[in-house]
């Protein structure tokens, strides 16, 4: 990719007047991305919501068909966006658009979750977030329309989902609510009447679906948690952006368990002498007072430090990382889920990214041999680079490349690289970090196993009992290679189940990257130069990885 400014094309332009539509019509990407326009509107879900967005992706497919590249960039931009809203155009078709309701990402959480990166800083912020409330009611209306005509084609999430849906809807509609906290929240700042009215508003509305999934939808829905080869294979596409073969990543899945094992193995007897297992060093890790913290703000000091060491270890030795990337953000997050998470910078970078751990109540210990390439994973190299990079490569990119594409085997995948990447350079050389490093290995690849096991119906493995592959196999076969709480699990399988082909995506991604790294050395011979493909490789930004792999040739 050229490293010098260029002067916008035609098919720029196409993918500008996107971003532009885009922000026109999802007031959450807005806010996500820091754009101008009203921040009180939440995006509109509904049958019409949905269909408004179709037509504008096929108009921008049409222009882009009738368009010829003007240089490798453009290349790039056209065969990424006709893949992405290729499929996205397929998936509504299909119908899977009217049906999205899983644990972690689908409305009922966005809707909320916009909330987290929304301006309090003055009062007539806060006006915008008692609007914003306010507008709830009509933006979950919209959903359930959108539900209700899924179900009327066929097409209807499993109960599974169903059931933990009206429980985090029911959890959203309670008087002790993340709205009532909210409102509170703002009451020194803002207008407390109005940021409570707003917040009653929320409740009622999250009340009315989960009455809305208890009464109707659950009655449509499903036993089973497996959708299926054709479907799946839909969704693989989605989350990788890269045509694989589903049967062999299955088996490579379980090869890579077998040997990130061996090598865990390894660790534990390099800690505590032969013969220890995996286990047993993991838990004289969380019994060492030196390798625990102690309260959420000791595990906040702890994360930023850490990022810190590592922008300042990097920086213009393994990477090229522009000055506005050096700064993240580490936040605990106003949630409980337990999720650790990423949030871009704004495009001005006037809000940087933003490291999220959302701890569950209670939780008040924290290993830190469990979680320095937690950091690494979120921060740099891993996501932060990654997206602030793409962000900050203004000169090179038109803004849907740098701010509106997003392909999880790409992000996902190269995080998990990142965490590799990091135990090479010589980051996680105390075995006990290397043994955390490996142990979310472990998880990522049995995750690989899991899902394509239980969505294509496959036969499971003899240590489950054999027969088909199900939620109570998956249960079994998750809890024997991960060593986290048994709720965080429990919500963990929820998730896999509920969202076919995203979890695979970060270890099949980190496969997938390793290859094109692989691919490009043996090319390149002794002019091969780790931190130039690097550049290369980012500068790019977030498309398919089967563009990706084109792009690098």
């Amino acid at each position: 990719m050229t490293e010098s400014p260029r002067t916008p094309t035609e098919i720029d332009a196409v993918a500008d007047d996107y971003v532009a539509t885009l922000a026109r019509l999802s007031p959450g990407l807005r806010t996500h991305l820091g754009l101008p326009g009203d921040q009180s509107e939440l995006d509109d879900v509904s049958p019409a919501g949905l269909a408004t967005l179709d037509a504008e992706r096929t108009a921008v497919m049409g222009k882009l068909s009738r368009l010829t590249p003007a240089d490798d960039v453009d290349a790039v931009t056209k065969a990424a966006m006709l893949e992405r809203l290729g499929l996205e155009g397929e998936l509504y078709d299909a119908g899977e658009q009217f049906a999205t309701l899983n644990v972690i990402a689908s409305p009922l959480q966005d809707t909320r979750d916009v909330f987290d990166l929304m301006a309090t800083g003055t009062a007539q912020d806060w006006d915008v977030v008692a609007a914003r409330m306010g507008n709830v009611p009509g933006a979950l209306a919209g959903y359930v329309e959108s539900l209700r005509e899924g179900a009327a084609t066929g097409i209807v999430a499993a109960r599974r989902q169903v059931e933990a849906g009206i429980g985090q809807a029911e959890e959203l509609a309670g008087a002790e609510s993340f709205w009532t906290s909210l409102a509170e929240r703002g009451a020194a700042t803002g207008d407390a009447a109005a940021l409570a009215a707003g917040a009653e508003k929320a409740r009622a509305a999250y009340a009315d679906l989960a009455e809305f999934l208890r009464s109707e939808l659950i009655h449509r829905a499903p036993e089973g948690d497996g959708v299926g080869r054709e479907r799946y294979s839909l969704f693989s596409r989605q989350f990788l952006g890269a045509t694989i073969d589903l049967d062999e990543t299955y088996e490579w899945g379980r090869e890579e368990l077998a040997r990130i094992v061996a090598e865990q193995e390894a660790t534990a007897a390099e800690l505590y002498g032969a013969g220890t297992s995996p286990e047993e060093a993991m838990d004289r890790l969380d019994a060492d007072p030196a390798r625990q913290l102690h309260g959420t703000a000791a595990l906040q000091e702890w994360m930023q430090r850490t990022s810190d060491e590592a922008v300042a270890a990097l920086a213009d030795t393994q990477f090229d990382i522009p000055g506005p990337v050096r700064t993240l953000e580490c936040m605990i997050a106003p949630t409980t889920s337990g999720g650790i998470y990423y949030t871009g910078p704004t495009d001005d970078f006037s809000r940087p990214g933003r490291m999220w751990w959302s701890v569950p109540a209670g939780v008040t210990e924290f290993g830190t041999w469990r979680e320095k390439t937690t950091v690494y994973h979120e921060g740099v190299p891993g996501h932060h680079l990654q997206v602030g990079q793409t962000t900050y490569r203004r000169e090179l990119l038109n803004s849907w490349r740098r701010l509106a594409s997003w392909v999880s085997g790409h992000g996902e995948g190269w995080a998990l690289y990142s965490e590799r990447l990091m135990a090479d350079l010589g980051f996680l050389d105390d075995p006990a970090d290397r043994l955390g490093m490996l142990d979310g290995q472990r998880l990522r690849a049995a995750r690989v196993v899991l899902d394509i096991g239980v969505h294509l119906h496959k036969d499971a493995p003899s240590e489950l009992g054999g027969g088909t592959w199900d939620a109570a196999k998956a249960r079994t076969f998750l809890f024997a290679n991960a060593n986290m709480a048994d709720g965080f699990l429990e919500f963990e399988l929820d998730r896999y189940l509920g969202w076919p082909g995203q979890a695979p995506s970060y270890k099949v991604g980190q496969r997938l990257w390793e290859k094109i790294r692989d691919e490009t050395a043996a090319r390149e011979g002794a002019a091969f130069d780790l931190k130039a493909f690097h550049r290369r490789a980012l500068d790019v930004g977030s498309v398919g990885l089967d563009v990706l792999a084109d792009a690098l040739r």
